[in-house]
């Protein structure tokens, strides 16, 4: 009980923020342009505290979920004097700008956040930037089985051009069990490889992978970085950092390669000893545990790690820091965009890929739990979906009001304007529509939250990368 009580109260935090930062964009443009605003709200719901300053009244809420703006002139449903002050009575441009300025503030705020956060620390893994040199390749993986040795540098994938590792991980997560074409070059030629993605589970969604692991740098290495108190693990005397070398006799990796070597042998141990070569203090420690079933699978207790990872660690300027902020927006929207297309390309269910509010209060509890700055990353991400997804063409949204106003300004050029009998048909459907995708992706959560016995037994991949 107390853990969703602090889900909802930080989902309240991040949310509500971005909310009403978003309405206050309304807000300000319309008062600019003489827009009488009849409420200002902190919160829905029953008003617990205010003032009134001119014709708005300023109001906090009861329920501390966002907030709202109300305009005089602004509903179908209400009555319109033709005064001059009125949402309606103002010329279309004017119109406009006030339903762009609630969108364009969460897009400035997702611009803002990651360029102030990158002027006070930036820090990212080195390899990310580089060109996808392949370190290591996973025993059993679809690069493997599709023939991509240590060396091979990707110099094209799915159409994408010169990518860094970054755009190979992004490209790779987004598409799970699915054939993807690589090109590589090893030594003076040039290959296309097929590769089918296998894939893991976070929260009953799936990311591909393909076994394909970067240089994380010459100090990198694989270390015990949780061991459960009781485990057989614990029991058998390993310690949180020790660095693993092998795993019966197997040299391992420092790398994700590694990680999921230990894991796949604990899990595919039949409940037969596991030896874990081990480095503690200078010295070369052997350790057997035997491991048993705990929770999902047979485990031992022990999450390994990649530790001393090369780290870019500094501050950037004002303009690489909105050069970086322009960029990784860019690219959240790309991602974005790929995700849906795949959707109607049937190649991912919406299932795998929309999320709720209840999932995305999952989230903000889980970046709550890692830091302010987590927090800060992930309100970034909420605001530019946000900002996006109040422009589509819906009605009862931003973007529905700005598809009207243009289609009444289409037929102003022939003598027509829209009927107001048709405005309303137009709000209810795009009312409907909304209620259909806000059931559609509660139902979702809900049922990740609580996934069926035969979604859980289908799963051919590690559900998670420890213990």
């Amino acid at each position: 009980m107390a853990n969703i009580l602090f889900i909802v109260v930080v989902a309240a935090i991040v949310l509500g923020p971005l909310i009403v930062l978003h309405e206050f964009g309304h807000f300000i443009v319309a008062k600019l342009f003489g827009v009488k605003v009849l409420t200002f709200s902190v919160g829905f719901g029953k008003r617990l505290w205010g003032f009134k300053r001119g014709d708005t009244d300023y109001r906090l809420s009861l329920i501390p979920l966002g907030g709202y703006v109300k305009m005089a002139g602004e509903n179908l449903d209400e009555q319109i004097t033709g005064s001059p002050d009125e949402f309606s009575s103002k010329p279309r441009w004017q119109r406009l700008c006030v339903a762009f300025a609630g969108p364009v503030m969460n897009i400035l705020i997702a611009l803002v956040i990651p360029a102030v956060l990158a002027m006070v620390h930036f820090e990212e893994p080195a390899y990310r930037t580089h060109q996808p040199e392949i370190s290591a390749v996973e025993p059993g993986s679809g690069a493997e089985t599709a023939g991509i040795l240590p060396g091979d540098v990707v110099l094209k994938i799915d159409g994408r051009d010169t990518p860094t590792w970054r755009d190979v991980e992004d490209i790779v997560s987004l598409n799970p069990e699915q054939n993807l074409i690589i090109t590589i070059r090893r030594g003076s030629g040039t290959k296309d490889i097929s590769v089918r993605t296998s894939y893991s589970m976070f929260d009953q969604d799936k990311f591909g992978e393909s076994g394909l692991e970067p240089d994380w740098g010459p100090k990198a290495s694989l270390i015990a970085s949780e061991v459960t108190s009781g485990a057989p693990a614990d029991e058998a005397g390993l310690k949180v950092g020790d660095k693993l070398l092998k795993v019966n006799g197997r040299p391992l990796h420092p790398s994700g390669v590694g990680r999921r070597e230990v894991v796949r042998t604990i899990r595919g141990s039949e409940g037969r000893p596991v030896i874990l070569t081990v480095e503690r203090a200078g010295g070369i420690i052997e350790i057997t545990a035997i491991p048993r079933i705990i929770g999902d699978g047979l485990k031992i207790g022990l999450a390994p790690a990649v530790a001393n990872a090369e780290i870019i660690s500094t501050r950037l300027g004002p303009g690489a820091a909105v050069a970086y902020s322009l960029a990784e927006n860019g690219r959240i929207i790309r991602l974005t965009k790929d995700a849906i297309g795949q959707i109607f390309a049937g190649k991912r269910s919406a299932r795998d890929t929309l999320a709720g509010p209840i999932q995305i209060a999952t989230f903000a509890g889980e970046a709550a739990k890692q830091g302010p700055v987590t927090v800060l990353h992930l309100m970034g991400v909420l605001s530019l979906n946000l900002g996006v997804f109040n422009l589509l063409p819906i009605p009862v949204l931003d973007g529905g009001l700005i598809f009207m106003i243009l289609i009444d300004a289409a037929l102003a050029v022939f003598g027509f304007s829209l009927a107001l009998r048709v405005k309303e048909k137009m709000m209810q459907v795009g009312f409907v529509l909304l209620m259909l995708l806000m059931a559609f992706v509660i139902f979702n959560d809900v049922s990740k939250r609580f996934p069926s016995k035969s979604s859980t037994t289908t799963h051919t991949q590690p559900q998670s990368p420890g213990k």
